[in-house]
């Protein structure tokens, strides 16, 4: 294993440890408003976090969690290398919100072009991102499978806090009482801003769907002149079974639960039909009518 990929997976294993006898109800704590995991956030984190300096060529990636940002990031990973033959070079967990204070100070240090990976919604990023005018990738996945794939990353992971059932943790994640809060929140947020020149929005179901021309706009946005031949390429190595088959050594043991199935509809599964109903009328009240609401075709995907 690459010693940049030893060093990122150890951190993964220092937050999954500090999961190990954690009680759920002591997982998550308050910031703002919204809840975050204690394991890799902290409110000096936060407080940090707005003195990030981003430059005007940082890749922002941003999805709520399991909505495939990992995913993503090893997609945009194989675009620099194909464009620079450079490889990122950080040891620093991806998403910006985790780690310690200091790591903004550390990721002074990262060469062009950075990857800036998180969860947050628009109002919770640095100041800095938008006065750099940073490009900004925001990925959506449909809030059924999302709510299903949390859940089973919650219960799959041996150290990390599990809810009692499926019953359980959809409540929950209908009331925004998970990690990182409420996916509709989020959405809303992202939703105003859809239309700003910096920020692209990409959905997941497009990835599993169409993932050739998918990489070709997310190179086409982000600025890099990649030939066919090369998109046809990353495309190949970022299937979703490739990019599962090397997540062992890519993420460490976390690997397999942050690439699990990676299907569309695995919401059926698991959701009743008063939990479809629910839903149906969350996502009406929150984006139906918006622009945002229409692209993610809920209908197609969330609808029995």
């Amino acid at each position: 294993m690459a010693e940049k990929e030893k060093s990122f997976v150890d951190e993964i294993n220092k937050a999954m440890a500090k999961s190990e006898g954690l009680p759920l109800k002591d997982l998550l704590f308050c910031y703002q408003g919204t809840p975050y995991p204690i394991t890799v956030c902290s409110a000096e984190t936060f407080q940090a976090l707005e003195n990030l300096e981003a430059r005007r060529d940082d890749l922002v990636l941003v999805s709520y969690p399991k909505c495939g940002v990992n995913w993503l990031i090893q997609i945009v990973s194989d675009l620099i290398f194909t464009s620079t033959q450079s490889k990122c070079v950080s040891t620093e967990l991806p998403f910006i919100e985790c780690g310690d204070p200091d790591k903004y100070q550390r990721m002074k240090q990262i060469p062009s072009p950075r990857i800036l990976a998180t969860h947050l919604s628009y109002d919770c990023l640095p100041k800095s991102i938008f006065k750099k005018k940073a490009k900004i990738l925001v990925l959506f996945r449909n809030p059924k499978d999302t709510a299903v794939s949390f859940f089973h990353f919650h219960n799959n992971a041996p150290s990390i806090p599990s809810y009692s059932s499926w019953d359980e943790f959809f409540s929950e994640f209908m009331n925004g009482k998970v990690s990182w809060g409420s996916y509709f929140d989020h959405a809303v947020t992202w939703n105003k801003h859809i239309e700003d020149e910096n920020i692209m929005v990409v959905l997941y179901e497009d990835l599993k769907e169409s993932l050739t021309s998918s990489v070709k706009q997310i190179a086409d946005f982000l600025g890099f002149s990649s030939t066919a031949e090369q998109i046809q390429s990353i495309a190949d190595r970022a299937t979703f079974q490739a990019v599962k088959d090397k997540a062992q050594e890519t993420h460490g043991p976390v690997g397999s639960l942050l690439f699990r199935k990676g299907v569309v509809g695995d919401w059926r599964n698991l959701f009743t039909e008063a939990q479809n109903q629910e839903m149906d009328a969350k996502f009406k009240a929150c984006l139906g009518g918006t622009k945002l609401g229409a692209m993610l075709k809920y209908d197609v995907y969330c609808k029995v």
